[in-house]
C-alpha cells in the first residue's frame, strides 16, 4: 500500500481567521456598551475562495517544490512518513506523474499550490489515495474537496474501493474515517493503520 496518508481532509468549514471580539469595560456606561464589538479590519479567508482545483501539469514542478518546502515538519511527516528537508527533484517529479495508473489534482491559489491529491491503482477496482494541504489552508474543507473530486474521477475509471495509509497517532483523520466510512476496514501494523473503504460512500 502507498506509504502516504491523508492530512486532515475533513474539518469544520469555518473561516481561517475569526474576527476578534472586544467586550466593553465594566466602567463604560455609554449606550450599547455591553454589546460585543467585532472588528471589521481582519481578513477572513473563506473555504474555497480563489482556489482552483485542476489536474497537475508538467510546468508545475517549481510550484510543487515550493509547496513541499513550505509544509511544516509535522505535516511533511503525516503525509510522507518522514521529514523532507529540501525536496528532491525525483520526488517533485513523482508527485506530478499522470498516466493510466495515476491521477494528480492540485489546489492552486494564484500561482501557489496549496493542496495536492493523488491516486494510484493497477487498473482494477481498487485505488489508493493520498492528500496533503498547506498548513495555512488546513481546516477549511479544501482537503475534502480534493478527495471528492479525486474519487469521482477514480470511480469514472472503474474504481470501487479506496485505500489509505494513516499514522496511528493521527486521531483526527481516523475519527474522520469513522464518520465518513463507518463500514471501512482498518488494520493496524507498525504504527500505521491501513484503511479500505467503498468509493461510492465518499463520492456521494
Amino acid at each position: 500500500m502507498m506509504r502516504t496518508q491523508l492530512v486532515r481532509p475533513y474539518r469544520d468549514p469555518s473561516p481561517a481567521v475569526r474576527p476578534a471580539v472586544r467586550r466593553a469595560d465594566a466602567g463604560d456606561r455609554r449606550p450599547g456598551a455591553d454589546v460585543e464589538v467585532r472588528r471589521v479590519d481582519v481578513e477572513v479567508r473563506r473555504p474555497g475562495a480563489d482556489v482552483e482545483v485542476r489536474p497537475a501539469r508538467t510546468d508545475d514542478e517549481e510550484r510543487i517544490r515550493r509547496f513541499l518546502a513550505g509544509l511544516s515538519p509535522r505535516t511533511q511527516t503525516l503525509r510522507f512518513f518522514t521529514g523532507l528537508g529540501r525536496p528532491a527533484a525525483s520526488l517533485v517529479r513523482a508527485l506530478l506523474v499522470v498516466d493510466e495508473r495515476r491521477d494528480v489534482l492540485l489546489a492552486v491559489c494564484g500561482d501557489e499550490v496549496v493542496g495536492h491529491a493523488m491516486s494510484s491503482g493497477d487498473g482494477g477496482a481498487a485505488v489508493e489515495i493520498a492528500v496533503v494541504v498547506a498548513d495555512g489552508w488546513q481546516g477549511l474543507g479544501l482537503g475534502s474537496r480534493l478527495v471528492r473530486r479525486l474519487l469521482r474521477r477514480a470511480e469514472a475509471k472503474g474504481a470501487r474501493t479506496v485505500g489509505m495509509d494513516v499514522m496511528a497517532e493521527n486521531r483526527g483523520v481516523l475519527a474522520m474515517i469513522g464518520r465518513k466510512w463507518p463500514d471501512a476496514t482498518l488494520r493496524s501494523s507498525l504504527g500505521t493503520v491501513e484503511v479500505t473503504a467503498a468509493v461510492r460512500r465518499e463520492v456521494r
